[in-house]
């Protein structure tokens, strides 16, 4: 997939708090960056609807706010039936993430839905879930979400 005009990007965790917005964040800042904040529909969503409305996670608002990203106006939300067909690419976090997604997608999804790793970085891993760890943990996954979302932009 090119990343240009009408270019429609989904990233999906489990609860939409941690993983998921900080990619979304992620993401967003390095769009606006390059100038080509107009040409992308960025979001999130989570495969479960527990944290629907809430801000993300305090962790994770504070290490995307160390690095200069304020994902403070994102609330959680479930993803819904249309977004698979509003949204061209759809990166599950995880593994269970993605078989939630792909059952979850039906035969007439038209979003190509794949594992964030593996799309971005050519990697067959997962992004770990870091709501039970520490700090650490969100940091870690910070690292890795910048990187494959710095990949993810020069695929235009």
């Amino acid at each position: 997939m090119t990343i240009g005009k009408s270019a429609s990007i989904l990233f999906v965790c489990t609860g939409n708090i941690c993983r998921s917005p900080l990619a979304e964040g992620i993401f967003r800042h390095l769009v606006t960056e390059a100038g080509r904040d107009a040409d992308v529909l960025i979001d999130s969503a989570g495969t479960g609807g527990w944290h629907e409305g809430e801000l993300p996670d305090p962790r994770s608002r504070a290490i995307a706010k160390t690095h200069g990203i304020d994902i403070s106006g994102q609330r959680a939300r479930q993803i819904r039936p249309d977004d698979f067909n509003r949204f061209s690419l759809i990166l599950a976090m995880d593994r269970g993430n993605l078989a939630s997604l792909r059952r979850s997608a039906g035969s007439t999804s038209s979003a190509e839905i794949a594992l964030f790793n593996q799309y971005t970085l050519g990697q067959n891993k997962d992004v770990p879930d870091p709501y039970y760890g520490g700090e650490d943990g969100f940091l870690n996954v910070y690292n890795m979400l910048l990187a494959g979302c710095q990949s993810l932009l020069s695929k235009s």
